[in-house]
């Protein structure tokens, strides 16, 4: 556990919902890391014990991290020594892609995990049956307003194409205000991927809704990301009937 709060504030969390020997479940325990500047400031502050009796630290140095104690500060290189976690045989997770994700990624090519909560909603949304009807009806409209375009049409035409332009802009709208009627989804803004979306599969190997979906994998378990097609490709039919989980996890 690397966290960034005072050893109070996080005990007092883990006992409320894990109980008090939570400190088992961790081989190692890290508190006050100062994210994100413990992964790029080297050497800049090194670990301290935290006397979890009395709740400060201690001045014995420290040269091993062991299972059962209580650290705070430190930086990645003592880390990375001491552990032997190095490179892509780490999977770190965190909940928030600057703060946690993005130094380890680009400094030390850690594998990473974004644990997104907001995921659960969001997909909900995408597996409802109203999302769906629109979404199949917004591309065959779209279908028909371009073939349209190459035929020569009439004036009853040229009005029924600027209806069905119409009808388009309005489906638009409502795929955007299932999510939310203010900002839409926090994901996908119309046909493209939010900036948040851009950076999330920038800096994450993998997100999902919560850790404990991760109980549903072997530990051996491989992810392999979905190929999508690109501007410039051709769109091949990978469409599937069966709905998306919120408790699967997602490589991008």
């Amino acid at each position: 556990m690397l966290r960034g709060h005072f050893f109070d504030y996080r005990k007092k969390g883990m006992d409320h919902m894990l109980g008090k020997g939570w400190r088992d479940l961790f081989d190692i325990i890290i508190t006050q890391a100062r994210k994100p500047s413990f992964y790029h400031q080297p050497a800049s502050r090194p670990f301290r014990c935290m006397d979890t009796r009395l709740h400060r630290p201690t001045w014995q140095k420290v040269s091993a991290l062991c299972k059962g104690q209580v650290y705070m500060e430190g930086n990645i290189d003592q880390f990375m020594n001491f552990t032997g976690w190095f490179g892509p045989n780490v999977l770190y997770l965190g909940d928030h892609v600057y703060s946690d994700l993005r130094d380890p990624v680009l400094h030390h090519g850690w594998r990473t995990g974004a644990i997104i909560p907001e995921l659960e909603a969001e997909i909900r949304t995408s597996n409802s049956a109203d999302f769906q009807h629109s979404v199949m009806w917004l591309s065959s409209l779209q279908d028909l307003i371009i073939q349209l375009k190459s035929l020569p049409i009439s004036p009853r035409q040229r009005e029924l194409k600027e209806e069905w332009k119409q009808e388009r802009r309005d489906l638009r709208w409502k795929l955007k205000a299932l999510f939310n009627p203010r900002f839409g989804s926090v994901f996908r803004t119309y046909n493209n991927s939010t900036y948040f979306t851009r950076r999330l599969v920038r800096f994450a190997d993998l997100y999902m809704s919560s850790v404990e979906n991760l109980l549903r994998y072997p530990s051996n378990y491989t992810f392999y990301p979905r190929r999508i097609a690109l501007p410039h490709e051709a769109v091949l039919d990978f469409r599937t009937t069966a709905p998306v989980s919120d408790q699967q996890m997602f490589p991008p």
